[in-house]
Order: structure tokens, then C-alpha cells, then sequence
């Protein structure tokens, strides 16, 4: 089974994946003239809560979606992802995560926006949406069974992505620390999870809202100490990055050399683990955002693969290549763990306490994306199963084993998983690319203020009661 898994991932994160996915950032990046650059301040603003009003629809804040996705994107790929792409790919590979994480930009304000445009409301008041209500209401019953198709990768991938990777990464991190049992850490990590993902996406968002920002300034402030210690590496590892984009890595240290095209397939396919821009996971979250105007949620949720990929993958992959260490034969968050500790003694406890802070919000968002799957497939009453289910898995992912060959079975898997998310997705956003696009220009003209709701019909959410 893992050679399986290791074949079908090759051919899954190929030419296919690269084309598919670059060509539609292109695509929509073109379609919404730039929104990633034109669109950044008002995004800023509204997530700022300039727009906020209770009485909108929706169970959470504008900020509190963004955080809900950030803490599912914020993760382990941004620490041992990040690792994984420059020991395979080497620090070239870093270059292509970031034009990954700027197409990724528009491709996560269409897709949220369309998440805001098609949701739906439950009897009980509760929001869903995201790619399988926007495949089937806005391109018609006509292709449902897409729809039903995402959804079913969805549950397959929130126990890929989203738990066992998590509480894996977790398990040994801790293991090799502090010598913490796998089944101590698989307990606490599931019945922590379970308390808050009980409670659904509004606790989700609370929780998330504290969570994220803490924990990025924790990492992103220990790895800041460390590049100003070796300020003078910075440069020469950005030139290193650019140019070995384009011309690869020779063999040095425990490093065996890189080609381009490794560079490049590594990058994206680290890229779309770290931001998850096209796999259609965000949506899910955003659509749950208390808001009239679908592209506000957009504009907010493009700050995503900007604040995930752009500037905390960044930091982690300058402390790599500035502390030397790209090269050591190293991987995943071991080689991120020496890094941080060649910077400063204890350096190591900054990316253990991080990674557990990662890996947890990254579980209890992961889990809304399943149970949201999993109802829209099956109805309310497999929710409560799910998440206990989910829960199970969480602690079995944990004490499942640290070898090298499961570990790396278990990434493959959950990319291939996320990719089969991706393709319907993506397929669907080049379709209805238009619809967003037209609200776009509307909300546009004046930052949203010419934006009257009975004058743009367009950009009215048109929510439906279930």
C-alpha cells in the first residue's frame, strides 16, 4: 500500500498538477485585473471590521473566518513543509512556493467569494457552503455528482491533511523533546480537539481568533531573532532562493542536488499543502463569515496565502538556508527544529511549542471542513459521529509510528487527497469565474460604497433557507 500511495502521488503532484494549478492563478489573476495587488488594503480594512454588523447574516466576524482558515494553513506545512520542499527541491523550490502563494491569492478571493454567493442556512441558523454548494447551485443540478465528488475527497482528506499529519508531527516532536509518550500526546490532542470542534464553527472561531494570532508572533518572532543574528545571510539566501529557481542545486553538504523541474514540482506542491489556494478548504470556513457583499469575504481570505506562504514559510526557510543547515541531509520539522536551535540555544523549544499550537488549529479547523462535507453528503445526523470519528483517527495518528517510510506514506497520501479536492474545484471556479468577476467591478468602483443593495443584485448573497 505505500509504494501504491508513493506512485499515485507521483503522478498526481506531475506536469498535470503544475499546469492545472498555475494556469488557473494565471487565469484568475488576469480575469480579476490583479485583485491580489488592488484588493490588499481593502482587505485589510475589512478584516479590521470597518464593515462589521451583527445583524448580518453568518455565525462569525469577518476576522474570525480569516483566523478559522489561517489556523487550518497554518500548520506543520509551514514548518515541515517547508523543510520537506528545500531537502527535496532545495531552496529553489521556496521561490516557487511564493508565485504558488501570489496566484493563490486570486484563486482564494474567487473562491470565497463564490463560498459567500452560494451558502446556504440551516433551520438551526448555522451557515454551510464552499465548493459542493457553489458546483451544484451555481452551475446547476446538472453537476451535483461533481459536487457530491469534492465532498467525498474532502472527508478523505480532513484525515490526511488535517489529522493524522498533524498529530503525527505532533507525537514526534514531543517524543524527541521531552521524551512525551505517542499515546499521551494522541489523549490530550483528541480530547482537546473534541471539546472545541463540539461546539461548531463559532467556537471554532473563537478559539481561532486567540489562537492564531498568538502563535504566529511567537514563531515569527523567535525565527526574526534569528535572521537578525545572521542579517548578513539574508540577502545571499533570497539571491539563493531566486536563482536556484531557475538553474537548480548541486550536490553540497548531505544534499544530493536538485533540477529545476524538482524545484518547481516540490515548491507547488508544498505551496498548495501550506496555503491550500484551489484546494477549495477555505471556502468551507469562509462562507460562514457574517456578511451581505460575498467579495468582501474574498478580499479578506486573499490575505491568507499571503500571511501563510509569503511571510511565515519565508522566515522558516531564511532560518534554514542562513543557519547552513539546507544542506545537512536534514528534513521535515527535524531540520526546522536544528535550524531554530543552531540560531539561539533553545531555539528547538520555539518550533516544538509552535508546531503543537500549529497542529492543533490546524485539526479543529480541518474537522468544520469535514463535518460540512460529511452533512452535505449524508444530512445533520452523521455530524456528532463524524467528529467523534475524527477524534479517534486524531489519537490513532498519533501513535501509528515514526518511521521514515509511514511518515512519508502519510504526506503522500494526504496531498493526494488534497489534490483530488483541487481538480473540481478548480474546474469550477474556471466556470464561474464570470459571476465574480462582475461583482468585482461593481464592489470596486468606489472601495464598496457604491455597492447599494438594491441596485447591484449581484452582490447580494442570495442565501436560502434549507
Amino acid at each position: 500500500m505505500p509504494q501504491i500511495i508513493q506512485d499515485i502521488f507521483a503522478y498526481v503532484t506531475g506536469p498535470i498538477l503544475i499546469v492545472v494549478l498555475l494556469g488557473t492563478g494565471i487565469f484568475l489573476t488576469i480575469r480579476m485585473k490583479f485583485v491580489q495587488v488592488r484588493g490588499f488594503i481593502e482587505g485589510i480594512r475589512i478584516t479590521s471590521g470597518k464593515y462589521n454588523d451583527p445583524n448580518h447574516p453568518g455565525d462569525v466576524t469577518h476576522f474570525k473566518a480569516l483566523c478559522g482558515a489561517l489556523s487550518a494553513t497554518v500548520g506543520v506545512g509551514n514548518i515541515a513543509g517547508v523543510a520537506a520542499a528545500i531537502a527535496i527541491g532545495g531552496p529553489g523550490a521556496i521561490f516557487w512556493m511564493w508565485v504558488t502563494a501570489f496566484l493563490g491569492m486570486a484563486i482564494k478571493f474567487t473562491e470565497c467569494t463564490l463560498a459567500q454567493q452560494f451558502r446556504i442556512v440551516h433551520e438551526d441558523g448555522t451557515i454551510s457552503g464552499g465548493p459542493m454548494y457553489y458546483i451544484e447551485r451555481g452551475l446547476g443540478k446538472k453537476f451535483k455528482p461533481l459536487a457530491v465528488v469534492f465532498a467525498l475527497f474532502t472527508v478523505f482528506a480532513c484525515f490526511g491533511i488535517g489529522n493524522m499529519v498533524q498529530s503525527n508531527q505532533v507525537a514526534q516532536v514531543l517524543k524527541t523533546t521531552f521524551n512525551v509518550s505517542p499515546v499521551i500526546t494522541g489523549i490530550v490532542l483528541a480530547i482537546m480537539t473534541g471539546l472545541v470542534i463540539v461546539g461548531g464553527m463559532k467556537r471554532i472561531g473563537h478559539v481561532a481568533g486567540v489562537l492564531v494570532p498568538v502563535m504566529s508572533i511567537i514563531y515569527v518572532g523567535g525565527a526574526l531573532v534569528i535572521l537578525a543574528m545572521n542579517a548578513s545571510e539574508i540577502l545571499p539566501g533570497l539571491k539563493m532562493i531566486v536563482t536556484n529557481a531557475f538553474t537548480g542545486t548541486a550536490a553540497t553538504g548531505g544534499f544530493v542536488g536538485s533540477a529545476i523541474m524538482l524545484a518547481l514540482r516540490s515548491g507547488v506542491s508544498r505551496g498548495l499543502f501550506s496555503n491550500e489556494a484551489g484546494l477549495g478548504s477555505a471556502p468551507i470556513i469562509h462562507a460562514a463569515a457574517k456578511t451581505k457583499i460575498p467579495v468582501r469575504e474574498g478580499l479578506v481570505a486573499l490575505l491568507e496565502p499571503f500571511t501563510d506562504t509569503i511571510v511565515i514559510c519565508t522566515m522558516t526557510a531564511l532560518v534554514i538556508i542562513s543557519t547552513g543547515l539546507w544542506s545537512s541531509g536534514l528534513r521535515d520539522a527535524p531540520l526546522t527544529s536544528a535550524a531554530f536551535e543552531a540560531g539561539f540555544s533553545g531555539g528547538r523549544y520555539v518550533v516544538t511549542f509552535a508546531i503543537v499550537l500549529f497542529a492543533y488549529s490546524t485539526a479543529i479547523s480541518w474537522s468544520y471542513y469535514g463535518d460540512r462535507a460529511a452533512g452535505y453528503l449524508f444530512g445533520k445526523r452523521v455530524i456528532l459521529p463524524f467528529r467523534i470519528v475524527y477524534c479517534v483517527i486524531l489519537f490513532l495518528g498519533a501513535i501509528a509510528g515514526t518511521t521514515a517510510g509511514w511518515i512519508t506514506t502519510v504526506w503522500a497520501y494526504a496531498d493526494i487527497a488534497n489534490l483530488l479536492m483541487a481538480f473540481p474545484n478548480l474546474l469550477a471556479l474556471w466556470l464561474l469565474s464570470g459571476v465574480v468577476a462582475k461583482s468585482l467591478g461593481a464592489y470596486m468602483k468606489d472601495y464598496g460604497q457604491s455597492v447599494m443593495e438594491d441596485e447591484t443584485p449581484v452582490e447580494m448573497n442570495p442565501i436560502e433557507t434549507e
